[in-house]
């Protein structure tokens, strides 16, 4: 069950902000479990002390792993959960993501970031290091992605390498962490008017620069696919659910974001093959 509409009590959760779990690295209120042999993480939206928990980027999660499932990219799988639960001391009803541990036995997790910063080459960017340690496929798809949904947060924490050293071997992790995309800065339906899917907004990305449409051009052409169609069938398989979560002008601002996007990377793309 990906998305679980019957409320959940999970006011035994404790949250932090401390970046200790897979998956979860971020600004964001988070806290784990263990269930049986399981490890699992949770991540609450936005949250302060006057607003209480608000946004919606637990639902972009759900929003984004479908999609990427769609496109056949390896990712974090997240739930959406409508639960109950307890931040100092106060209660509050919301939905949350859940995701389950992404490491295999023996694998250990950096962030991209620091583990560039111990074998990078003098002067070597990113990318190119990137490119030398096999990770470029992993990386290409990032980029689409991260156009697609327009993520602003793309730093070098929220990319990760699993070393595992019984396997001797060095892999990307799953992509994970896509909730700054989309519309997640507009609080409420009036916030929706003059979205500009066209709108190239500054974004973070280690790999790349500041602009999602200057970062397609980092992947060469071969490493291009033909998007499939965002017709009706998509459509439903995106948003199998939210109508019981958001508004109905809030899945219409983001699905018309997702068409344009990907007309606009389609034209790219043509272009360049």
């Amino acid at each position: 069950m990906q998305i679980w509409h019957d409320i959940q009590d999970m006011t035994y959760l404790e949250w932090t902000l401390i970046r200790r779990s897979s998956g979860t690295a971020g600004s964001f209120l988070k806290a784990r479990e263990k269930i049986g042999d399981k490890e699992y993480y949770y991540k609450l939206s936005n949250y302060d002390t006057v607003h209480g928990i608000y946004g919606h980027e637990c639902v972009n999660e759900i929003l984004v792993d479908r999609l990427l499932s769609v496109l056949d990219i390896p990712h974090l799988h997240y739930e959406l959960i409508h639960a109950k639960v307890k931040v100092n001391g106060q209660l509050y009803t919301t939905y949350l993501c859940r995701s389950q541990d992404f490491k295999e036995r023996g694998d250990l997790k950096t962030a991209l970031d620091v583990f560039y910063d111990m074998e990078a080459l003098p002067e070597e960017s990113p990318m190119a290091f990137c490119e030398r340690k096999g990770f470029s496929e992993s990386i290409y798809h990032m980029l689409l992605i991260d156009f697609l949904v327009l993520n602003r947060d793309r730093h070098g924490a929220n990319i990760e390498v699993l070393k595992n050293t019984g396997k001797r071997s060095v892999r990307m992790a799953p992509l994970f962490d896509h909730g700054l995309s989309l519309v997640f800065h507009c609080r409420n339906d009036e916030e929706l008017d003059g979205i500009d899917p066209y709108e190239d907004k500054p974004i973070q990305c280690f790999v790349g620069g500041y602009s999602s449409f200057e970062n397609l051009q980092l992947i060469p052409r071969d490493y291009l696919p033909q998007l499939p169609v965002f017709d009706v069938q998509m459509y439903d398989e995106l948003y199998e659910g939210m109508d019981q979560i958001m508004s109905q002008k809030w899945i219409a601002t983001t699905w018309h974001f997702l068409q344009v996007r990907a007309k606009i990377y389609e034209d790219f793309r043509n272009k360049k093959c």
